[in-house]
């Protein structure tokens, strides 16, 4: 069987992808003009929408709705949020542990408007597992269980090697730990079922329309511009494409496989009853869920950075990240090795200079933003467009402050990343540096996390 390599992603093949609309016909005006269409951009024209019905709000899209991150991501919808650490020692521990505990209450929030919006996502909350397989993944894992526990998450689980196995039978594990707050869902079907409701409640969108620049309360594009006094980046991994933005975030690239549908005596073998997220402790780490259709959906990094953060052409792949992807699959499960890999894709995350999320809105100026969230963006994405709706109703003076407006994110600043060559020899030496490291911990019997990785980690800013 030959694989389909990009054609945007897996989740397209499925659902085909949409009709364009139409694009922004000239100079027009709105009360807030969000660009981009992907969830940050949705989520938050549905929340300020809802809150304020009488507010114009328009959606500026370069492609279509959901042809970034939001349409090729690994559908895990769970409380990860990056950058938590670094909060809590800016603001102290119980700023982060707020942060977490609204990061917990998001899966369940997604979870009710997809069914209250009649949005059938193949939402399945089955939690995340996340496992070991060797004795240095096994002290992270630890480790991260207990910081986990911590920052208040009391009905997380720490897993030996045969507790693991009952959920997911991953080769070689060690160790596992599960949260209940994850959800595997089909990240496309989710998308296009947001954005009907969107337009639903009068929000209009127009796709096919890049933004060039964004000025105060000017969201300019060759079409024409639309005023609004609040324009609101939406971008993640393409707001590099932007005047003046080349390096605030850089589009970090990740990739997917998605296989054949199981068969029966294969999932025999596996277990994975459960439908849970799957995770590891690797640096260069590995996500991965059970389709509805009983495939294997799995992915990783592979050529980690583009230079000049260059996106990619519509998600194609290298065959070798395709390779290695279908090693880390047949390691965790033996009986995928005859299997067939249909489709390979790709797309881009963004990623702050040093690794926090963060959400923005600048009262003298109307202009706001949210992103950076370093692949943990199917959820954090719907926190941070309450966050922003929250932010807008207390500028225009509809709302006041929340507990929303109060996280530790709000607010955050953020250095902008090295410029070229620096910023390619650095992310592809980190990457390379992890990916050692990981062979060799994987091939030792040290509990010590590799010292290069720990090096990679403090260069980067990624701990």
């Amino acid at each position: 069987m030959t694989t389909v390599n990009g054609g945007i992603s897996f989740w397209y093949s499925q659902t085909g992808v949409p009709a364009p609309r139409e694009p922004l016909p000239g100079d027009t005006t709105a009360d807030v003009c969000i660009v981009g269409g992907g969830y940050t951009g949705l989520w938050t024209a549905y929340y300020l929408k809802k809150a304020v019905p009488f507010l114009r709000i328009t959606v500026l899209e370069q492609k279509f709705c959901g042809y970034g991150a939001s349409g090729r991501n690994g559908g895990w919808l769970y409380n990860g949020i990056a950058g938590r650490d670094r909060y809590a020692k800016l603001h102290g521990h119980e700023a982060a542990v707020a942060l977490q505990h609204a990061m917990n209450e998001t899966v369940d929030e997604v979870v009710r408007v997809a069914a209250e919006e009649g949005i059938d996502a193949d939402i399945v909350k089955g939690g995340v597992l996340e496992v070991a397989h060797s004795p240095a993944q096994l002290a992270r894992l630890k480790a991260f269980h207990a910081a986990e526990v911590a920052f208040g998450e009391k009905d997380r689980l720490l897993l030996g090697a045969g507790e693991s196995a009952e959920r997911i039978r991953v080769a070689g594990t060690s160790g596992g730990t599960w949260t209940p707050h994850g959800a595997r869902i089909h990240p496309v079907k989710l998308l296009q079922g947001l954005a009907k409701a969107v337009e639903a409640l009068g929000v209009v969108i127009h796709e096919s329309t890049t933004v060039t620049e964004i000025k105060p309360k000017h969201a300019i594009t060759p079409y024409g511009t639309v005023r609004a006094p609040y324009v609101l980046r939406c971008t993640e991994g393409f707001t590099a494409s932007l005047k003046g933005q080349k390096r605030s975030w850089l589009p970090m690239n990740s990739s997917m496989i998605a296989t054949e549908p199981l068969p029966r005596e294969v999932w025999d073998t596996i277990g994975w009853e459960g439908r849970e997220t799957l995770g590891d402790m690797a640096h260069a780490y590995m996500y991965a869920q059970r389709t509805a259709d009983d495939r294997i959906a799995l992915g990783g990094r592979g050529v980690p950075y583009r230079f000049g953060s260059r996106t990619d052409n519509d998600g194609r792949t290298q065959p070798a990240t395709v390779e290695a992807l279908r090693e880390i699959l047949v390691r965790f499960f033996p009986a995928t090795a005859g299997v067939a890999i249909e489709h390979a894709w790709s797309g881009v995350l963004g990623v702050p200079r040093d690794w926090c999320a963060s959400v923005e809105l600048d009262r003298a100026t109307g202009l706001g933003w949210a992103g950076g969230y370093v692949g943990s963006g199917v959820a954090t994405a719907n926190l941070a467009a309450r966050t922003l709706r929250d932010l807008v109703q207390l500028d225009s003076g509809q709302g006041h402050g929340t507990e929303l407006t109060a996280l530790p994110w709000v607010g955050h600043r953020v250095r902008r990343w090295e410029p070229e060559p620096f910023r390619w020899i650095g992310v592809h030496g980190m990457y390379a540096a992890y990916r050692g490291a990981d062979r060799r911990e994987l091939s030792g019997r040290s509990s010590e996390t590799d010292p290069v990785a720990r090096v990679a980690d403090r260069i980067s800013g990624r701990h």
